[in-house]
């Protein structure tokens, strides 16, 4: 065990400044968490369905596509680093205030490009936004919901994959109800984002100091926060790696699944119906399964279950496509769940709000840089070896990597 971790005590974790705070002002934090999280994906998802069009009407290449679809992960990767920073001087509200302002100028203005590389960078101004919030929701969870952790991350988990699905599905059809153009289908979504601005920046005025631990974890002065060797944390290159591959798993069906259904026989319309199964089953099961995992002392079953869902679905893909494809999505579905997983098991590895801010920064940024080859080199392989048998035996072996870091990541550890 590394000098920096130490077995759970078993004993009530004890209350923090912020959740003797008015009812008023947890409820307000709720309604916060649940904005924030509704704007974490619109801005990728909502893009895939107009991305012909965004193509034609600027001019973009093939290749500038294939960046602007990777820029998601960059962003969160590179940004993700910055947050513990920021949230030391600003404290976690106010910055995710400040990134929901980003993310809504961001999307204000993306639809009014004049070019290729003002729409990229554009579009990276809002992924810097859901960036540092990505990094910090679990920090705010821990604040102010310190017994609470797991069901609050389900709660916050499911809001995201509404809002993930809700911009896939509804973006289109928004452009029609404005006559077809693009612009208005993209732009819609800077009405969502503005909504989360007022409370995020409510919140930061009423929290008033910066990020920092002090003794029982409570928030503290600036400079109290702790001396703690994130790097030197075997559960925290596990929770890390975790992320990472359960991630890049996630990529990799989003970009390539349906293509994997039409390749075996099925139809375009089967295709998708089967890849919106994998993404719906999230709404439902990100609750419940964040719930469990804050009840139990390790989580390691939980996250060797879903990385089993995984290789069953991936074996599944690559004996017999077609023979059972509505067990091959559901298993995939489940697998893709790993997300609020590793997101409660960062709220309960780190001892206080200042290093779950750390512990966060690290396994985000960390594993979204994991992630980035995994759908590149499926890819590659596919084209080279002309078919999916030897993506998918790629795919089996990361899920046992992903299993082996799960149940290092969910052991009864605290990071401090």
């Amino acid at each position: 065990m590394s000098k920096n971790e130490a077995v759970r005590p078993h004993y009530a974790e004890p209350s923090q400044d912020l959740t003797t705070s008015p009812l008023p002002s947890r409820r307000l934090a709720v309604v916060a968490l649940v904005l924030a999280a509704l704007n974490l994906r619109p801005a990728v998802t909502s893009l895939g369905p107009v991305l012909e069009e965004v193509r034609s009407a600027l001019g973009m290449s093939g290749t500038v596509a294939g960046l602007l679809t990777s820029l998601p992960e960059v962003c969160f990767a590179l940004v993700g680093f910055a947050a513990p920073r920021l949230a030391r001087r600003y404290g976690a509200d106010g910055v995710i205030g400040l990134g929901a302002v980003a993310l809504t100028l961001g999307l204000l203005a993306r639809p009014f490009s004049s070019g290729t590389v003002v729409f990229i960078a554009l579009s990276a101004v809002a992924l810097a936004g859901i960036a540092v919030t990505n990094v910090l929701l679990p920090v705010v969870v821990k604040q102010r919901f310190p017994d609470r952790v797991g069901a609050m991350t389900g709660v916050y988990s499911m809001a995201l994959n509404v809002g993930a699905c809700a911009a896939a599905a509804g973006t289109v059809p928004l452009a029609r109800a404005f006559g077809g153009r693009w612009e208005a289908g993209l732009g819609s979504w800077t009405v969502l984002a503005a909504l989360a601005v007022p409370a995020w920046l409510v919140l930061g005025r009423r929290r008033g100091a910066p990020l920092a631990a002090a003794p029982g974890g409570a928030a503290g002065a600036p400079g109290d926060v702790p001396d703690v060797r994130i790097t030197r944390s075997p559960t925290a290159w596990a929770l890390a790696v975790f992320f990472g591959l359960q991630a890049g798993g996630a990529y990799v069906i989003i970009g390539w699944l349906p293509q994997m259904f039409r390749d075996a026989g099925l139809s375009a319309e089967a295709a998708g119906l089967l890849f919106a199964v994998t993404s719906l089953l999230s709404v439902p099961l990100s609750y419940p399964l964040s719930a469990l995992a804050g009840r139990l002392r390790s989580q390691s079953g939980l996250a060797a279950g879903l990385a089993l869902c995984g290789l069953a679905g991936f074996a599944g893909l690559w004996a017999a496509p077609a023979g059972a494809p509505w067990l091959w999505a559901v298993l995939l579905g489940l697998s893709n769940t790993a997300f609020p997983l590793a997101l409660a098991m960062i709220g309960m590895r780190g001892r206080d709000g200042a290093t779950v801010t750390r512990l966060s920064a690290f396994a985000q940024s960390t594993g979204y840089l994991i992630s980035i080859p995994v759908p590149i080199l499926v890819g590659v392989l596919y084209q080279h070896s002309g078919g999916w048998r030897t993506p998918l035996v790629l795919m089996a072996v990361l899920m046992v990597l992903q299993l082996t870091a799960g149940l290092v990541a969910g052991r009864d550890r605290r990071i401090a």
